[in-house]
């Protein structure tokens, strides 16, 4: 054989190997400005589909903007805060100086309370955050135009401008806020705060105490504070703690010195709890869990444990080791009427999550699959008005996925194949764990078009995200651009 031959076969050889891995690489490019309304593919579950020229974009191109999609613009507001965020270093509450970001010159920023029905705004300004920032309110289901997220819902606030949130606090319960522009980097820095809304009645003797736990360059803190949160109590007292867990990863918390009652999750009130002891409660990231505690008629205390933390509530006690169970709420509680019947759902999807090797806009590595694709080659789950929505999540990827559907909660049907009977579990941030599965449900009552992503950020920023929307709604909003939209 030639010389000449042996290299004619070694270059051809070489391009069936590289040619298809180019290809790849050239497919995953992802252009500088895109609307997350022409990602993927369209997903109906089962219902109407698209008909329009141009798929599921072209379904919307005539429906109504999102940017319509508000709170009464004439109403006044019963609730208003002034927000400034900066970058730098900042001093935390424990005395320890750390560099990242603040709201009104503190991290966690300011908490907003609110009463049940008011309704709240909030002007962003941003001061000198570099790459933009937002204020998504995390398990509030506010008007769409309100939920905060870069190239989805507004564009990124630059230096110098700001922006106006206004939304009505419908739905009493526990609630954070946090950018969602360069997620992965800005909350983890600090751009984050608590959003309490209160019942319209109110108990007026108890203890109201609130627990946002967030790690500061590697810091456990409740509410910026290193060492444990220190509550008044007197004896009998009844103390609601409300636990927030702003991290990536999962946080357990117990109770050392009374028993307790898991009261609400995810902002949502659990029907009929029962006193719980030797048992945690398991809270992934985004989550929150209301606890409550009936001090001791002797005198003694009791903490709340929680991820490194704690909250000690009137006298110092002890700590406890953690519990080897965890509180299910598969069977906590007693069951309730939910409002809609899942047998009657109108859509039915999957979202398989798995990893595989591949491109994604040209960077090789093991990524995050979503029912098999790559990002952006992911489903957009496409739902009218009206629908009731069955959803089964499946996680077979190597590692746990806290999943947070924005502008809805979710009711969990069953786990791992076995039916919840308990209290209605209603849930924005649900941990699904390796190798598990769930099924949900819920009423397709909050028009839009609204993210659908993994909450530990830097798993979202790496393409583990899909989004809802729904029929005749379109955004005017894209990713990248002039504003530099990058939500996670």
């Amino acid at each position: 054989m030639s010389s000449r031959l042996r290299l004619l076969i070694a270059c051809l050889a070489t391009s069936v190997v590289l040619a298809p891995l180019i290809w790849m690489w050239s497919n995953s490019l992802m252009p500088d400005d895109y609307s997350v309304m022409d990602m993927g593919y369209a997903d109906y579950g089962g219902g109407a589909a698209a008909t329009a020229a141009g798929g599921h974009a072209g379904l919307h191109a005539g429906g109504m903007d999102i940017t319509e999609i508000v709170a009464d613009a004439d109403r006044p507001a019963d609730v208003k805060v002034h927000l400034v965020a900066e970058q730098g270093e900042f001093t935390l509450a424990s005395g320890r100086t750390v560099s990242g970001y603040t709201l009104n010159g503190q991290s966690p920023g300011p908490e907003i309370r609110a009463v049940q029905g008011q309704l709240v705004e909030v002007t962003l300004e941003n001061r000198s955050v570099p790459d933009g920032i937002t204020l998504h309110w995390h398990g509030v289901d506010v008007p769409n135009a309100m939920d905060g997220v870069a190239g989805v819902t507004q564009d990124a606030v630059p230096k110098g401008g700001s922006y106006t949130y206004r939304f009505v606090a419908e739905q009493a319960g526990t609630y954070w806020y946090h950018s969602h522009q360069v997620s992965h980097e800005q909350v983890k820095g600090g751009l984050l705060g608590a959003l309490v809304v209160m019942p319209e009645e109110q108990d007026p003797g108890l203890v109201d105490a609130l627990a946002l736990v967030h790690v500061y360059d590697g810091r456990h803190t409740v509410n910026g504070r290193e060492r444990e949160l220190a509550v008044p109590a007197p004896p009998g007292a009844t103390v609601r703690v409300r636990a927030i867990n702003t991290d990536n990863g999962v946080m357990s918390v117990w109770t050392s010195g009374a028993p307790y009652r898991l009261v609400a999750v995810d902002g949502n009130d659990v029907h009929d709890p029962g006193q719980v002891e030797d048992k945690a409660v398991l809270l992934t990231a985004g989550a929150r869990a209301d606890l409550e505690v009936v001090m001791p008629a002797d005198g003694s205390g009791v903490r709340v444990e929680m991820g490194g933390t704690a909250v000690a509530l009137g006298e110092p006690t002890p700590p406890t080791s953690k519990p080897e169970r965890l509180l299910d709420l598969l069977d906590y509680g007693s069951p309730a009427p939910i409002g809609f019947d899942p047998a009657d759902a109108t859509r039915s999807f999957d979202y398989v999550i798995g990893r595989r090797p591949g491109f994604v806009d040209g960077r090789p590595g093991l990524w995050w699959t979503i029912n098999g694709h790559l990002f952006p080659d992911v489903p957009m789950f496409t739902v009218t008005e009206g629908d009731i929505v069955r959803m089964h999540i499946e996680n077979n990827s190597g590692d746990e996925h806290p999943m947070h559907l924005h502008g809805h909660h979710v009711v969990v049907l069953a786990r791992d194949g076995v039916r919840a009977t308990g209290s209605p579990w209603w849930t924005d941030s649900l941990n699904v764990a390796d190798g598990g599965a769930y099924d949900v449900a819920f009423l397709a009552d909050n028009p839009g078009v609204w993210m659908d992503h993994c909450h530990n950020l830097p798993h979202a920023a790496e393409g583990l995200v899909a989004h809802l929307m729904y029929t005749g709604f379109r955004t005017p909003f894209t990713i990248g651009g002039t504003a530099d939209n990058t939500p996670e």
